[in-house]
């Protein structure tokens, strides 16, 4: 008896029984409702950690009506989540905020728009979350405005939303292009190709938009954008054909550092193989180097360090940005007024070898 009274699972009756107050009471007190003071809310919060009281879930579901579960349903290529690094430390993130207030996070990528909102359409139904996080706003995008429809709250990790349904935190865009850019004239480069993402996305059509409008503030010989929908293989092919023609680029900008690197390995091959090695000439390190272009990639990662040359990269903490997100939205769930825009987490260019040399004479 002694046994099974010890694994037994305390119940708000014991710490109701423990302080000599009804059950009523030590409710309110852990939900911090109104009814009891503050110094009973206090004996009790202290009765149930020194007990080892926890909350039965389906319970606090029920008598809550909040499922403490917040959904995420991305619509990307599943390659996108096998190759890219900040999404995957953007969900951790997202998922460490949560987890330190209880909420479980519910995964469920999407193949398309459509697919997507149909999963909001089933989880508002079943009242199945309680709160989304949204990313890769695109032009004219619908979901912003059928989540408030469905009375779902959410918040967006990107935006501003145009329509002001949801409240965003966003990354500046235009400044972080511009400081590449910038980066870039003060070494001397005036031929310059950007290989974007997805021209549906709204953050890809800002940065191409600042990249032109730089080029033509700043003189530039050439500014190249080129969509590649987050294909390495695109990517790489583009790079090689660029780079094999007679007005070639003397500096690219990536999307990301997958793109980068896989562009980068592939004009290594592309050199090598054409190198002419009779004489010892274009085969050494020296020549190879002298020979590329610069890279910069608009995402950091561990990748980026690993390649030779190392890979000029912005810096952000994708695992910072996913708690904010999800802080936001918990902060939204709790009743506070959250509207807006507001940007965050300043981009950092973290310069490396890719980067290092002048252009090189045409």
């Amino acid at each position: 008896m002694a046994r099974r009274k010890k694994t037994a699972r305390i119940s708000l009756k014991d710490i109701a029984d423990e302080l000599g107050i009804s059950t009523t009471a030590a409710s309110f007190a852990l939900n911090d409702k109104p009814g009891v003071s503050q110094e009973t809310k206090k004996r009790v919060k202290a009765a149930a950690s020194r007990l080892g009281w926890s909350p039965v879930y389906a319970a606090q579901a029920l008598s809550s009506s909040r499922t403490m579960t917040i959904g995420f349903s991305p619509a990307q290529a599943r390659t996108n989540f096998q190759n890219e690094s900040f999404m995957l430390h953007f969900m951790a993130g997202i998922h460490s905020s949560l987890s330190r207030r209880r909420y479980g996070l519910l995964f469920r990528p999407s193949t398309s728009l459509d697919e997507e909102i149909e999963i909001y359409n089933d989880w508002a139904s079943r009242k199945r979350v309680d709160g989304v996080v949204l990313t890769d706003l695109r032009t004219d995008d619908p979901r912003p405005r059928v989540l408030k429809k469905l009375g779902i709250p959410a918040v967006l990790a990107g935006g501003p939303d145009p329509g002001d349904y949801v409240p965003s935190l966003s990354i500046d865009d235009s400044g972080t292009m511009e400081a590449i850019l910038q980066h870039l004239v003060d070494m001397g480069h005036r031929s310059v190709a950007y290989l974007s993402g997805d021209v549906n996305l709204e953050y890809s059509r800002i940065r191409a938009r600042v990249f032109e409008d730089f080029a033509h503030k700043n003189d530039f010989t050439s500014a190249k954008v080129n969509y590649t929908n987050f294909d390495p293989d695109i990517a790489s092919a583009l790079t090689c054909s660029m780079l094999s023609s007679s007005d070639a680029p003397t500096a690219l900008i990536y999307e990301n550092e997958t793109m980068a690197s896989s562009s980068l390995r592939a004009l290594e091959k592309l050199y090598y193989s054409g190198a002419d090695i009779s004489e010892g000439k274009s085969s050494s390190t020296v020549s190879y180097l002298e020979a590329l272009p610069a890279i910069v990639s608009f995402e950091d990662a561990y990748v980026c360090t690993a390649t030779y040359p190392s890979i000029t990269a912005i810096h952000r903490d994708p695992m910072e940005y996913g708690q904010k997100v999800a802080n936001l939205l918990i902060k939204k769930l709790s009743g506070d007024e959250v509207t807006g825009n507001r940007q965050i987490l300043p981009a950092k260019l973290i310069e490396r070898e890719s980067t290092a040399q002048p252009p090189t004479a045409v």
